[in-house]
Formats: structure tokens, sequence, C-alpha cells
């Protein structure tokens, strides 16, 4: 795997997901150097939530229908509530979770983001640190649960929470270099 500064980074996500989630790391990883490329189920562009309140709009790069994940080095999954929800109805984007994890490259998802790995069937016997609410979905589909602000079971980095963004994207970026 390249350096950060040559990572290729896919962002999965539609309105409603939380806002902090995407921008944050992604203005981290592109200010270390990666291409980032947010795709969604169309290329309208979608909406941000602060906590329930609506947020800032960003347009998406391109359809989850044109990714391949090939591409990419690594996959991150913003949370929010509505985000993931919606998503994990669409069959393309766990395909999309599916590939990365059979590839073994790093996933990283945060808050409610996790339901994104239930949904795929990747959590079992894996350590996940997802949002409260969501911890006996997890938990029923196999995984082990912490309470701790990033938990890394292999290539999978999952975090609680928006205060636990610094620790979840140093986690991610170590991942892409480690690779």
């Amino acid at each position: 795997m390249p350096a950060i500064a040559d990572a290729h980074v896919l962002i999965i996500a539609t309105n409603r997901f939380e806002e902090s989630e995407l921008f944050d790391p992604r203005e981290t990883l592109l200010a270390r150097g990666a291409k980032v490329t947010l795709a969604s189920i169309d290329t309208d562009p979608i909406l941000a939530t602060v906590h329930d309140e609506p947020g800032r709009t960003i347009t998406p790069d391109i359809t989850l229908g044109q990714v391949n994940p090939d591409d990419y080095d690594a996959l991150l999954i913003p949370g929010g509530v509505g985000n993931p929800d919606t998503l994990r109805t669409e069959t393309k984007a766990i395909e999309i979770v599916r590939a990365f994890d059979a590839a073994g490259k790093p996933v990283a998802a945060i808050c409610h983001g996790p339901w994104m790995l239930a949904e795929a069937g990747v959590v079992s016997g894996r350590t996940v640190s997802p949002w409260p609410s969501i911890r006996t979905d997890l938990k029923n589909a196999g995984a082990t649960i912490v309470d701790q602000e990033v938990a890394v079971d292999g290539h999978l980095i999952t975090s609680r929470k928006p205060d636990d963004i610094p620790a979840f994207t140093k986690a991610l970026i170590a991942a892409i270099e480690g690779r």
C-alpha cells in the first residue's frame, strides 16, 4: 500500500449523514494528500445533519453503481441515523462493504455507520465500538462490543461518536499506511 498521499479513499453516504463524521475525516485525508471520492445513491447534493438538525450539503462525485472497489485503498462510512439506515437497503452499498472486507482493505465506520457492517455480514467474531443504540444489532450480528473511542480489529475500524473523530481518523490513516 502506498503512503497516505498516494491513497484513494472511498466514502459512501446519502442524506442525513452526521456532518462532522464525513467532513472532518475527509478534510484530514485531503490535507494529507489522499484522493477522496464520495459515492451516493445518485449525484444530487446530499444533506448532513448536526445531531438531528439540518447541516451542510455536499455533492457526490459518483453513484454507488459507478464504484469499482478495486480502484480504492480504503472505505469510510460516516454515521448519522438516516445515512446507514438508508444505505443498508441499497444492494450496491452492501456489495461495496463486502468487497472491501474480502480484500482486507481498511473499512472505517463511525457512530451508526457500523449498521452497514452488520447488514453486510462482516462483523461476526469482530470487535466493534458503535453508537450505543445499535450495540444490540451488532451483538446480534455476532460482534463483540466495546465502549472506547476507537476499536481496530484487523482492517475494521469503528468509533462511537463525533468526539471520537480524531482517534478514528488517526486509526484509518495508520491502517492505510500500514497496509
